[in-house]
């Protein structure tokens, strides 16, 4: 296939969307707030399309969904076994929303047992071990959940399993927004059949971030906005900083600056409080936040900010894995838009592959940020190590 009409990156799909539908540049960047030249040098993969806010005007003015430009779909990295365990998983949710659940009427003890090694194994990036216990899991413990007893502290089970453990596995695996959705949704059903804020707001913190993924700005800032924790206990004080969190990045994808700094000052208040933390397998706490301050300018597009504060932390300072390779890779990201610091961006990237390559390979921003760098990309040392990685997420180099 001609690399420029290769469709693993997002603008070379905006390309044959808008080709398909018989657009010029001039009519598909003017709908989407952009310049000509600007659209241009993203379709040829010049520029890499990494901002939510850019995607989602390119997708209103192309008429489609946000995921259909976004979607990973074609990476070589999944295996024969990941895609088993992704079809289990997929069986596993369905079973569950039909009440046919088919799984073993367990112990309290056990259950419990399994989840939190499970949330460890994500937070540790274990996917393959996540993938072969999750779908007897979700099984055994909705079995165990109509069986009716235990039932107050196995739905609180069922809201965090659903949460940081089904979505989270499946969002590194590149499953599809619609089958996250499915998890998302059985994470709210326990959590409304519970009736207790915190879990109430910690299956809210990850429909927002779907919804956000989604495209749907509007609805995800409704959803964050409507829910109240309390912050009387340091666990809910930690999950109320997440929120905070949640809600900046929302907020630089609709441009609002005023509301996304109100948001992080909100959340760094309660990490002082709170000190480094691991409720709910979140992680909350300073360095965390600053994690988010870097997300949150990349939205925006302030890569010199981006970089400023994540050469401010130490990411070993955070507990859990996952967040160590999102630091990594957000890094890198800032690095490849800032003149001179290309070859520094291909070694922040790598290091977060290192640390978690599943995650970093199917990131459809960081492949978009790839592909530029590959464009740029001299044959040198660090040229290698960018193809190598560009090969291994599947893009074509």
């Amino acid at each position: 296939m001609n690399t420029e009409e290769d469709a693993r990156m997002i603008g070379r799909r905006v390309r044959l969307f808008r080709r398909s539908q018989g657009k010029s540049l001039q009519v598909v960047a003017g709908l989407a707030g952009m310049s000509k030249s600007k659209l241009d040098r993203i379709e040829r993969g010049e520029v890499a399309l990494d901002r939510r806010s850019d995607i989602v005007a390119l997708a209103n003015a192309l008429h489609v969904a946000a995921s259909e430009l976004i979607k990973v779909d074609d990476v070589s990295a999944l295996g024969e076994r990941e895609g088993e365990a992704v079809q289990a998983v997929r069986r596993a949710l369905v079973a569950v929303s039909r009440h046919r659940p088919s799984g073993q009427v367990r112990g309290i003890e056990e259950l419990r047992s399994r989840v939190r090694t499970v949330l460890d194994a994500v937070n540790q990036c274990r996917a393959a071990e996540v993938g072969a216990a999750l779908p007897l899991l979700i099984r055994d413990l909705h079995s165990s959940i109509a069986a009716g007893r235990d039932v107050a502290e196995l739905l609180e089970l069922a809201v965090m399993l659903h949460t940081k453990g089904t979505h989270s596995w499946l969002h590194t695996m590149g499953a599809t927004v619609e089958l996250r959705s499915l998890a998302a949704l059985m994470a709210r059903q326990a959590a409304e059949h519970r009736d207790e804020p915190t879990m109430l707001g910690l299956a809210v913190w990850w429909d927002g971030l779907l919804l956000l993924a989604d495209g749907d700005f509007e609805l995800a800032r409704a959803e964050l906005e409507a829910v109240t924790v309390p912050t009387n206990t340091p666990e809910s004080m930690q999950l109320a900083g997440q929120l905070a969190l949640g809600r900046s990045l929302v907020a630089a994808a609709e441009q609002r600056p005023a509301d996304v700094e109100a948001a992080l000052d909100y959340a760094s208040e309660l990490a002082e409080h709170t000190g480094q933390g691991n409720a709910y397998w979140l992680g909350f706490g300073p360095t965390n936040v600053g994690i988010w301050r870097m997300a949150a300018a990349l939205e925006t597009g302030d890569h010199e900010r981006a970089v400023a504060v994540a050469e401010g932390l130490d990411p070993r300072a955070h507990p859990n894995r996952d967040r160590q390779a999102a630091y990594w890779m957000d890094y890198g990201r800032a690095l490849a838009r800032l003149r001179g610091r290309q070859n520094d961006a291909v070694l922040a990237l790598r290091r977060s592959e290192m640390l978690y390559a599943p995650r970093m390979q199917r990131n459809p921003f960081v492949r978009e940020v790839l592909g530029e760098l590959l464009v740029r990309a001299r044959r040198d040392a660090v040229g290698r190590e960018l193809r190598g990685m560009a090969y291994r997420a599947g893009l074509p180099v």
